[in-house]
């Protein structure tokens, strides 16, 4: 055994690289093979943006600098304006809105803000991967909140009461839910505020895919909207998924006046400032025209098309409900297999396509697999091939 691994801190050693991320380097690593486990989108970060920051540095002296630690002040101000048109409230850029290097970077730190050794988080099971493992770095414990997939993945408002004790600090929330592309209710969601406003918790919002909403029938309701529950909730917004920005890392927290100051201590001690030449890039996108986002938007509605129609071809294969928003499908297994990761591992290895296991979004991921649409068409339809071919093969 290594010596040196003595030397590692037991809730490190304890981890395992997230499940997304195992996937898609497992991916990377065998020649040929389509990967639909990790949601980066197919796209080029927009024309505008790229020409923002070639002249920035060309022409700004600063490019290279810090910026403060919360933020570009012109960034920040663009920031509030967008924060009102999405949400109806108007932020304040010095004392609400901390700029960061995207949604994990924010999310590690309220949670590090917030949590004492032993304290809880409630989150939604099945529910974002890498959120359990930030929970667990800042010494905190997971709580499984239950989505109810006979409902279409629904909150489960019946059971949150008894998940709430003296140790719960916060509730981590992603609307559209990543990986079940679920739309959660508006009256559950003011129910949740009411019930975290009774405790004193904080929501934690972790929005990546706003922007992705594809049935009209069933509106984004955000809690960020709702004045009443300011003091319950902290925003999160990334550039990521949005503006096609997964490698710029950049996002921005909107929160109550008393945690940035906080925050910031934070942010500052691990992180000094997010990258000034992203901020550079975040005013550019902020500043874009609207339809250059529509068109991503429509893009995506379009591959979950094209993805839910691959997936009506296998029944005896996958179930699965249509997503309502982000651009990630979770099908049921319904082929022999022991678990999800093993299924998973087959169609990596006999089929040459890489999906994520359902089990790493917590329990209730069990026996599902993830899918993201948001790569290419060709992507799309070269995956399902492969494994409509793996199929016939493995009936003979």
């Amino acid at each position: 055994m290594n010596p040196l691994r003595a030397t590692i801190a037991a809730r490190v050693a304890g981890m395992e690289l997230s499940v997304i991320k195992d996937m898609a380097v497992r991916a990377a690593r065998t020649p040929g093979a389509i990967s639909l486990a990790w949601g980066v989108p197919s796209f080029v970060t927009p024309a505008p943006i790229r020409a923002a920051v070639q002249e920035a540095l060309d022409e700004d002296p600063d490019i290279g600098r810090y910026s403060l630690p919360d933020g570009i002040a012109e960034f920040r101000a663009a920031i509030v304006e967008r924060h009102h048109a999405a949400t109806g409230v108007r932020a304040d850029a010095e004392r609400h809105v901390l700029v960061s290097a995207g949604n994990m970077q924010a999310m590690s730190t309220m949670l590090k803000v917030l949590l004492e050794a032993g304290d809880e988080v409630i989150v939604t099971d099945p529910g974002f991967c890498s959120h359990l493992q930030q929970i667990e770095l800042a010494g905190g414990v997971p709580r499984y909140w239950r989505l109810d997939e006979s409902r279409g993945w629904q909150l489960d408002m019946d059971a949150l009461p008894a998940l709430v004790n003296g140790r719960t600090r916060a509730v981590i929330l992603v609307n559209p839910s990543n990986p079940t592309g679920r739309i959660f209710e508006r009256d559950d969601l003011l129910a949740l505020a009411a019930l975290a406003r009774r405790h004193n918790l904080l929501i934690l919002i972790d929005d990546p895919y706003s922007d992705f909403v594809h049935e009209r029938a069933a509106p984004l309701f955000n809690l960020a909207s709702a004045p009443e529950f300011a003091a319950q909730v902290v925003y999160m917004f990334t550039f990521s998924k949005a503006f096609a920005m997964t490698g710029w890392r950049l996002g921005y927290l909107v929160m109550p006046e008393c945690l940035k100051r906080e925050a910031i201590k934070v942010h500052d001690a691990e992180l000094i400032c997010a990258p000034r030449i992203s901020q550079v890039a975040g005013l550019a996108a902020l500043r874009m025209a609207p339809p250059a986002r529509l068109e991503f938007a429509r893009i995506i509605a379009a591959r979950r098309e094209q993805i839910c129609a691959r997936l009506d071809a296998m029944p005896e294969l996958f179930s699965y409900q249509r997503p309502q928003g982000a651009y990630y499908v979770f099908p049921r297994i319904l082929a022999p297999h022991r678990d999800s990761r093993e299924f998973a591992l087959r169609l990596l290895h006999e089929a040459g396509v890489s999906v994520t296991p359902g089990a790493g979004f917590g329990p209730s991921g069990e026996h599902h697999l993830r899918m993201a649409f948001c790569v290419s068409e060709q992507d799309i339809d070269g995956a399902f091939d492969r494994i409509d071919g793996w199929r016939r093969r493995s009936q003979r």
